[in-house]
Protein backbone atom coordinates (compact mmCIF):
# COMPACT_ATOMS: atom_id res chain seq x y z
CA UNK A 1 0.00 0.00 0.00
CA UNK A 2 1.66 3.24 -0.96
CA UNK A 3 1.67 6.21 1.45
CA UNK A 4 0.32 9.73 1.36
CA UNK A 5 2.83 12.00 -0.77
CA UNK A 6 4.92 14.27 1.43
CA UNK A 7 4.46 17.79 1.13
CA UNK A 8 7.28 20.39 0.64
CA UNK A 9 6.59 23.81 -1.00
CA UNK A 10 8.93 26.15 0.95
CA UNK A 11 11.43 26.33 3.17
CA UNK A 12 9.13 26.00 6.36
CA UNK A 13 7.65 23.13 5.50
CA UNK A 14 10.85 21.65 5.47
CA UNK A 15 12.05 22.69 8.88
CA UNK A 16 9.32 21.24 10.55
CA UNK A 17 9.71 18.09 9.04
CA UNK A 18 13.49 18.17 9.92
CA UNK A 19 12.64 18.67 13.49
CA UNK A 20 9.95 16.19 13.54
CA UNK A 21 12.99 13.68 12.09
CA UNK A 22 15.03 15.39 15.01
CA UNK A 23 12.91 14.65 17.67
CA UNK A 24 12.31 10.95 16.13
CA UNK A 25 15.30 9.97 16.02
CA UNK A 26 15.95 11.18 19.22
CA UNK A 27 13.52 9.62 20.95
CA UNK A 28 13.69 6.02 19.36
CA UNK A 29 17.49 6.73 20.73
CA UNK A 30 16.39 6.77 23.73
CA UNK A 31 14.15 3.53 23.91
CA UNK A 32 16.81 1.72 22.63
CA UNK A 33 19.16 3.00 25.72
CA UNK A 34 15.97 2.09 27.84
CA UNK A 35 15.99 -0.88 26.73
CA UNK A 36 19.77 -1.60 26.68
CA UNK A 37 19.90 -0.83 30.90
CA UNK A 38 17.35 -2.94 31.63
CA UNK A 39 19.23 -6.32 30.81
CA UNK A 40 20.71 -8.10 33.20
CA UNK A 41 24.35 -8.38 33.70
CA UNK A 42 25.36 -11.94 33.78
CA UNK A 43 24.97 -15.15 35.96
CA UNK A 44 25.12 -12.61 38.85
CA UNK A 45 21.19 -12.06 37.95
CA UNK A 46 20.10 -15.27 37.70
CA UNK A 47 20.93 -16.17 34.00
CA UNK A 48 22.89 -19.27 32.67
CA UNK A 49 26.27 -19.10 31.08
CA UNK A 50 24.28 -19.29 27.78
CA UNK A 51 22.01 -17.04 28.18
CA UNK A 52 23.84 -14.33 30.14
CA UNK A 53 26.31 -15.15 26.30
CA UNK A 54 22.98 -14.04 24.43
CA UNK A 55 21.91 -11.10 26.86
CA UNK A 56 25.57 -9.51 26.59
CA UNK A 57 25.41 -9.85 22.92
CA UNK A 58 22.05 -7.94 22.72
CA UNK A 59 23.47 -5.35 24.73
CA UNK A 60 25.94 -5.17 22.25
CA UNK A 61 23.72 -5.49 19.00
CA UNK A 62 21.32 -2.66 21.43
CA UNK A 63 24.04 -0.39 21.81
CA UNK A 64 25.64 -0.19 18.45
CA UNK A 65 21.51 0.59 16.68
CA UNK A 66 21.46 3.41 19.49
CA UNK A 67 24.90 4.99 18.81
CA UNK A 68 24.11 4.87 14.64
CA UNK A 69 20.78 6.74 15.97
CA UNK A 70 22.84 8.98 17.70
CA UNK A 71 24.54 9.83 13.85
CA UNK A 72 21.03 10.08 12.73
CA UNK A 73 20.18 12.58 14.70
CA UNK A 74 23.95 14.67 14.06
CA UNK A 75 22.97 13.86 10.74
CA UNK A 76 19.56 15.60 11.12
CA UNK A 77 21.25 18.46 12.90
CA UNK A 78 23.39 19.35 10.06
CA UNK A 79 20.67 19.17 7.46
CA UNK A 80 18.94 21.77 9.68
CA UNK A 81 22.14 24.02 9.63
CA UNK A 82 23.23 23.39 6.30
CA UNK A 83 19.38 25.15 5.37
CA UNK A 84 20.22 28.26 8.22
CA UNK A 85 18.17 26.80 10.81
CA UNK A 86 19.06 26.02 14.49
CA UNK A 87 19.04 22.01 15.71
CA UNK A 88 17.80 21.19 18.84
CA UNK A 89 17.59 18.71 21.34
CA UNK A 90 14.21 19.52 22.68
CA UNK A 91 11.30 16.38 22.32
CA UNK A 92 8.07 15.87 24.06
CA UNK A 93 8.47 13.65 26.96
CA UNK A 94 7.31 9.46 26.75
CA UNK A 95 4.96 8.05 26.24
CA UNK A 96 3.67 9.75 23.28
CA UNK A 97 0.85 7.60 21.96
CA UNK A 98 -1.52 9.86 20.54
CA UNK A 99 -1.51 11.51 17.89
CA UNK A 100 1.86 13.78 18.55
CA UNK A 101 3.12 12.25 15.40
CA UNK A 102 1.61 10.37 12.45
CA UNK A 103 -1.23 7.93 13.95
CA UNK A 104 0.35 4.66 13.29
CA UNK A 105 4.08 5.97 15.03
CA UNK A 106 3.83 5.64 18.77
CA UNK A 107 6.77 5.88 21.56
CA UNK A 108 7.39 4.18 25.24
CA UNK A 109 10.07 3.22 26.75
CA UNK A 110 10.07 -0.17 27.60
CA UNK A 111 12.64 -3.22 29.06
CA UNK A 112 13.72 -5.49 26.65
CA UNK A 113 11.67 -8.28 25.89
CA UNK A 114 8.84 -9.41 23.56
CA UNK A 115 6.71 -6.27 23.51
CA UNK A 116 9.84 -4.26 23.07
CA UNK A 117 11.30 -6.23 19.99
CA UNK A 118 8.26 -6.32 18.78
CA UNK A 119 8.08 -2.29 18.65
CA UNK A 120 11.49 -1.94 17.68
CA UNK A 121 10.86 -3.94 14.61
CA UNK A 122 7.46 -2.24 13.76
CA UNK A 123 9.80 1.15 13.33
CA UNK A 124 12.45 -0.17 11.77
CA UNK A 125 10.42 -1.83 9.20
CA UNK A 126 11.72 -1.53 5.25
CA UNK A 127 9.04 1.14 3.49
CA UNK A 128 6.25 -1.27 1.68
CA UNK A 129 6.21 -4.06 4.33
CA UNK A 130 3.30 -4.68 6.46
CA UNK A 131 4.19 -5.96 10.24
CA UNK A 132 1.91 -5.21 13.16
CA UNK A 133 3.15 -3.25 16.29
CA UNK A 134 3.09 -4.43 19.60
CA UNK A 135 0.12 -5.21 21.66
CA UNK A 136 0.56 -2.28 24.23
CA UNK A 137 0.49 0.41 21.21
CA UNK A 138 -2.82 1.00 19.43
CA UNK A 139 -2.74 3.53 16.55
CA UNK A 140 -6.05 5.36 17.92
CA UNK A 141 -5.99 9.40 16.73
CA UNK A 142 -7.28 10.28 12.88
CA UNK A 143 -4.54 10.37 10.49
CA UNK A 144 -3.29 14.38 9.65
CA UNK A 145 -5.04 15.62 7.00
CA UNK A 146 -2.71 16.43 3.98
CA UNK A 147 -1.20 19.65 3.62
CA UNK A 148 -1.71 21.95 0.74
CA UNK A 149 1.14 22.95 -0.98
CA UNK A 150 -0.36 26.57 -1.06
CA UNK A 151 -0.48 26.57 2.73
CA UNK A 152 2.25 28.98 3.69
CA UNK A 153 2.12 27.48 7.82
CA UNK A 154 3.96 24.16 8.32
CA UNK A 155 2.19 21.52 10.32
CA UNK A 156 2.58 17.78 10.76
CA UNK A 157 2.07 15.51 7.72
CA UNK A 158 1.28 11.73 7.55
CA UNK A 159 3.46 9.03 6.73
CA UNK A 160 4.00 5.19 7.83
CA UNK A 161 7.34 4.51 7.81
CA UNK A 162 10.37 6.47 9.51
CA UNK A 163 12.16 5.72 5.53
CA UNK A 164 9.07 7.56 3.92
CA UNK A 165 9.94 10.63 5.72
CA UNK A 166 13.26 10.64 4.92
CA UNK A 167 12.14 9.66 0.58
CA UNK A 168 10.20 13.04 1.38
CA UNK A 169 12.72 15.39 2.86
CA UNK A 170 14.90 13.99 -0.24
CA UNK A 171 12.33 15.13 -2.64
CA UNK A 172 11.94 17.86 -1.58
CA UNK A 173 15.19 19.29 -0.86
CA UNK A 174 15.23 18.77 -5.03
CA UNK A 175 12.14 20.65 -5.57
CA UNK A 176 13.42 23.64 -3.57
CA UNK A 177 16.63 23.88 -5.25
CA UNK A 178 14.66 23.71 -8.18
CA UNK A 179 12.68 26.57 -7.19
CA UNK A 180 15.54 28.63 -5.76
CA UNK A 181 18.25 27.30 -6.47
CA UNK A 182 20.78 25.54 -4.29
CA UNK A 183 22.62 28.39 -3.42
CA UNK A 184 19.64 29.92 -1.88
CA UNK A 185 18.27 26.36 0.08
CA UNK A 186 21.30 26.08 1.37
CA UNK A 187 22.62 29.40 3.31
CA UNK A 188 23.83 28.13 6.74
CA UNK A 189 27.36 27.97 7.47
CA UNK A 190 29.98 24.93 6.84
CA UNK A 191 31.07 26.28 10.20
CA UNK A 192 28.17 25.14 11.51
CA UNK A 193 28.35 21.52 10.53
CA UNK A 194 29.30 18.74 12.72
CA UNK A 195 32.44 16.99 10.95
CA UNK A 196 33.75 13.46 10.59
CA UNK A 197 37.04 15.38 12.38
CA UNK A 198 35.51 16.69 15.47
CA UNK A 199 33.49 13.74 16.18
CA UNK A 200 35.69 11.07 14.91
CA UNK A 201 32.91 9.32 13.20
CA UNK A 202 34.03 8.87 9.60
CA UNK A 203 30.32 8.11 8.55
CA UNK A 204 29.10 11.48 9.56
CA UNK A 205 28.66 13.73 6.28
CA UNK A 206 29.00 17.36 6.38
CA UNK A 207 26.20 19.29 4.69
CA UNK A 208 26.65 22.21 2.17
CA UNK A 209 24.89 21.00 -1.00
CA UNK A 210 22.32 18.83 -2.48
CA UNK A 211 24.79 16.37 -3.26
CA UNK A 212 26.39 15.95 0.29
CA UNK A 213 22.48 16.43 1.78
CA UNK A 214 21.43 13.19 -0.40
CA UNK A 215 24.33 11.27 0.72
CA UNK A 216 22.97 12.50 4.73
CA UNK A 217 20.01 11.16 3.98
CA UNK A 218 20.73 8.32 2.04
CA UNK A 219 22.71 6.88 4.59
CA UNK A 220 19.74 7.19 7.31
CA UNK A 221 17.42 4.81 4.90
CA UNK A 222 20.18 2.72 4.48
CA UNK A 223 21.26 1.86 8.12
CA UNK A 224 17.72 1.28 9.16
CA UNK A 225 14.91 3.83 8.71
CA UNK A 226 13.49 1.78 5.49
CA UNK A 227 16.66 0.54 3.75
CA UNK A 228 16.80 0.67 0.74
CA UNK A 229 17.14 -3.27 -1.08
CA UNK A 230 18.84 -5.69 1.90
CA UNK A 231 18.22 -4.94 5.22
CA UNK A 232 19.73 -8.00 6.91
CA UNK A 233 22.45 -5.90 8.11
CA UNK A 234 20.34 -2.72 8.73
CA UNK A 235 18.58 -2.21 12.07
CA UNK A 236 15.43 -4.10 11.24
CA UNK A 237 17.35 -7.67 10.04
CA UNK A 238 19.99 -6.90 13.19
CA UNK A 239 16.27 -6.88 15.30
CA UNK A 240 15.09 -9.70 13.44
CA UNK A 241 18.32 -11.77 14.36
CA UNK A 242 17.72 -11.00 18.14
CA UNK A 243 14.07 -11.46 18.26
CA UNK A 244 14.70 -15.04 16.65
CA UNK A 245 17.61 -15.88 19.55
CA UNK A 246 15.56 -14.66 22.16
CA UNK A 247 12.63 -16.68 20.79
CA UNK A 248 14.52 -19.81 20.72
CA UNK A 249 15.43 -19.45 24.91
CA UNK A 250 12.45 -18.82 25.41
CA UNK A 251 11.33 -22.14 23.60
CA UNK A 252 13.98 -24.07 25.58
CA UNK A 253 13.30 -22.12 29.08
CA UNK A 254 9.76 -20.41 29.24
CA UNK A 255 10.85 -19.02 32.67
CA UNK A 256 14.15 -16.91 30.71
CA UNK A 257 13.53 -13.33 31.51
CA UNK A 258 16.83 -11.38 29.77
CA UNK A 259 15.61 -8.19 31.62
CA UNK A 260 15.16 -6.49 35.32
CA UNK A 261 11.47 -5.12 35.68
CA UNK A 262 12.46 -1.30 34.70
CA UNK A 263 9.51 0.70 34.51
CA UNK A 264 10.15 4.65 32.77
CA UNK A 265 9.64 6.96 36.08
CA UNK A 266 9.69 10.36 36.58
CA UNK A 267 10.85 12.50 39.38
CA UNK A 268 7.83 14.63 38.75
CA UNK A 269 4.65 14.38 36.50
CA UNK A 270 5.90 15.12 32.88
CA UNK A 271 4.54 18.96 32.15
CA UNK A 272 3.92 17.90 28.90
CA UNK A 273 1.80 14.79 29.46
CA UNK A 274 -1.98 14.87 31.07
CA UNK A 275 -2.23 10.84 32.22
CA UNK A 276 -0.54 10.52 35.45
CA UNK A 277 2.56 8.97 35.09
CA UNK A 278 5.45 6.71 37.56
CA UNK A 279 6.83 8.62 40.19
CA UNK A 280 9.99 7.54 41.87
CA UNK A 281 9.17 7.67 45.72
CA UNK A 282 12.04 5.92 46.90
CA UNK A 283 14.65 8.91 48.58
CA UNK A 284 18.16 6.69 46.84
CA UNK A 285 16.69 6.13 43.88
CA UNK A 286 15.49 9.80 44.02
CA UNK A 287 19.37 10.57 44.70
CA UNK A 288 20.39 8.40 41.53
CA UNK A 289 17.15 9.50 38.95
CA UNK A 290 18.69 12.76 39.88
CA UNK A 291 21.93 12.86 39.04
CA UNK A 292 21.25 10.91 35.68
CA UNK A 293 18.67 13.75 34.54
CA UNK A 294 21.12 16.41 35.49
CA UNK A 295 23.98 14.67 33.12
CA UNK A 296 21.04 14.03 30.52
CA UNK A 297 20.64 17.73 30.63
CA UNK A 298 24.37 18.60 30.30
CA UNK A 299 24.57 16.11 27.49
CA UNK A 300 21.81 18.19 25.59
CA UNK A 301 23.10 21.52 26.39
CA UNK A 302 26.82 20.48 25.39
CA UNK A 303 25.45 19.29 22.13
CA UNK A 304 23.09 22.51 21.76
CA UNK A 305 25.93 24.61 22.20
CA UNK A 306 27.80 22.98 19.56
CA UNK A 307 25.41 22.85 16.91
CA UNK A 308 24.73 26.93 17.79
CA UNK A 309 28.44 27.99 18.64
CA UNK A 310 28.85 31.74 17.54
CA UNK A 311 32.96 31.78 18.16
CA UNK A 312 34.17 29.33 19.57
CA UNK A 313 37.50 28.12 18.18
CA UNK A 314 38.89 24.63 16.93
CA UNK A 315 40.12 23.72 20.36
CA UNK A 316 36.53 24.21 22.49
CA UNK A 317 34.31 22.69 19.29
CA UNK A 318 36.83 19.48 19.93
CA UNK A 319 35.92 19.89 23.84
CA UNK A 320 32.35 20.81 23.44
CA UNK A 321 31.73 17.35 21.15
CA UNK A 322 34.30 15.12 24.03
CA UNK A 323 32.60 16.12 27.05
CA UNK A 324 29.19 15.55 25.52
CA UNK A 325 30.15 12.23 24.46
CA UNK A 326 31.95 11.47 28.00
CA UNK A 327 29.06 12.86 29.73
CA UNK A 328 26.22 10.63 27.76
CA UNK A 329 28.78 6.92 28.36
CA UNK A 330 30.69 7.54 31.43
CA UNK A 331 28.42 9.28 33.65
CA UNK A 332 24.84 8.89 32.80
CA UNK A 333 25.12 5.54 31.21
CA UNK A 334 26.13 3.63 34.53
CA UNK A 335 23.94 5.55 36.15
CA UNK A 336 20.56 5.09 34.09
CA UNK A 337 22.02 1.03 33.96
CA UNK A 338 22.45 1.58 38.07
CA UNK A 339 18.85 2.88 38.35
CA UNK A 340 17.16 -0.68 36.84
CA UNK A 341 18.35 -2.41 40.28
CA UNK A 342 17.22 0.29 42.25
CA UNK A 343 12.98 0.29 43.20
CA UNK A 344 10.83 2.49 42.38
CA UNK A 345 8.86 2.75 45.55
CA UNK A 346 6.35 0.99 46.97
CA UNK A 347 3.52 2.55 44.74
CA UNK A 348 4.80 -0.20 42.33
CA UNK A 349 5.70 -3.35 44.37
CA UNK A 350 8.13 -5.30 42.32
CA UNK A 351 9.29 -3.09 39.62
CA UNK A 352 12.54 -1.31 39.54
CA UNK A 353 13.10 2.18 38.30
CA UNK A 354 13.86 2.96 34.75
CA UNK A 355 15.08 6.18 33.53
CA UNK A 356 12.56 8.14 31.55
CA UNK A 357 14.96 10.45 29.54
CA UNK A 358 12.49 13.64 31.15
CA UNK A 359 12.29 16.65 29.86
CA UNK A 360 11.68 19.34 32.10
CA UNK A 361 10.52 22.46 29.90
CA UNK A 362 9.71 23.06 26.00
CA UNK A 363 12.88 25.44 25.30
CA UNK A 364 16.63 24.42 24.51
CA UNK A 365 19.37 24.79 27.04
CA UNK A 366 20.26 27.87 24.15
CA UNK A 367 22.28 30.82 25.69
CA UNK A 368 23.65 33.07 23.00
CA UNK A 369 26.86 34.41 23.75
CA UNK A 370 29.70 32.28 24.04
CA UNK A 371 31.11 33.25 27.57
CA UNK A 372 28.01 32.73 29.64
CA UNK A 373 27.08 29.92 28.15
CA UNK A 374 30.40 28.33 29.13
CA UNK A 375 29.70 29.77 32.52
CA UNK A 376 26.68 27.99 32.97
CA UNK A 377 27.37 25.04 31.04
CA UNK A 378 30.73 24.76 34.56
CA UNK A 379 28.53 25.66 37.01
CA UNK A 380 25.87 23.13 36.04
CA UNK A 381 28.46 20.66 35.71
CA UNK A 382 29.84 21.68 39.45
CA UNK A 383 26.02 21.28 40.58
CA UNK A 384 26.25 17.31 39.64
CA UNK A 385 29.48 17.26 40.76
CA UNK A 386 28.61 18.19 44.43
CA UNK A 387 25.11 16.26 43.90
CA UNK A 388 27.27 13.11 42.82
CA UNK A 389 29.49 13.51 46.38
CA UNK A 390 26.65 14.22 48.15
CA UNK A 391 24.85 10.66 46.96
CA UNK A 392 28.35 8.85 47.47
CA UNK A 393 28.15 10.00 51.55
CA UNK A 394 24.97 8.79 51.51
CA UNK A 395 25.32 5.92 50.49
CA UNK A 396 23.08 2.82 49.34
CA UNK A 397 23.25 0.35 46.47
CA UNK A 398 24.22 2.79 43.82
CA UNK A 399 26.83 5.07 46.15
CA UNK A 400 29.42 3.21 44.42
CA UNK A 401 28.10 4.52 40.79
CA UNK A 402 27.75 7.83 42.36
CA UNK A 403 30.99 8.39 43.43
CA UNK A 404 32.63 7.28 40.23
CA UNK A 405 29.88 9.32 38.33
CA UNK A 406 31.58 12.36 40.32
CA UNK A 407 34.91 11.86 39.23
CA UNK A 408 34.35 12.19 36.18
CA UNK A 409 32.21 14.69 35.86
CA UNK A 410 34.72 16.98 38.24
CA UNK A 411 37.25 16.33 35.32
CA UNK A 412 35.16 16.98 32.65
CA UNK A 413 34.21 20.20 34.89
CA UNK A 414 37.65 21.38 34.99
CA UNK A 415 37.92 21.08 31.36
CA UNK A 416 35.33 23.09 30.65
CA UNK A 417 36.65 25.49 33.78
CA UNK A 418 39.82 26.51 31.47
CA UNK A 419 37.57 27.95 28.49
CA UNK A 420 35.40 30.05 31.34
CA UNK A 421 36.74 33.75 32.01
CA UNK A 422 37.65 33.95 35.51
CA UNK A 423 35.28 37.23 36.08
CA UNK A 424 32.63 34.63 35.27
CA UNK A 425 33.76 32.11 38.18
CA UNK A 426 31.62 31.69 41.19
CA UNK A 427 34.43 33.35 44.05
Amino acid sequence: MSEPPIVIANREHLWWLLNEASQLEHMILSQYLFAEASLKSGTEDGLTAEQANAVAGWRKVLHSIAVEEMLHLALVSNLLAAIGAAPTFTRPNFPQRSGYFPSGIQLDLLPFGEQALRHFLYLERPEGMQLQDAEEFRPVPPARARLDPADLMPRGQEYATIGHLYRGIEEGLRALCAQLGERAVFVGSPRAQATPELFRWPQLVAVTDLKSAFTAVDLIIEQGEGARGSWEQAHYGRFLAVWREYEELRARDPGFDPARPALAAYLRQPYDIADPQPLITDPGTRRTAELAAVAYELVLHLLTRFFTHTDESEEQLGLLVGTSISMMADVLRPLATAMTTLPVGPENPGRTAGFAFEMYYAMSNFVPWREPSWALLHERMRVLVERCRAAEKAGGPASAVAAAAGVRAAELAERVRAHVPPALLPS
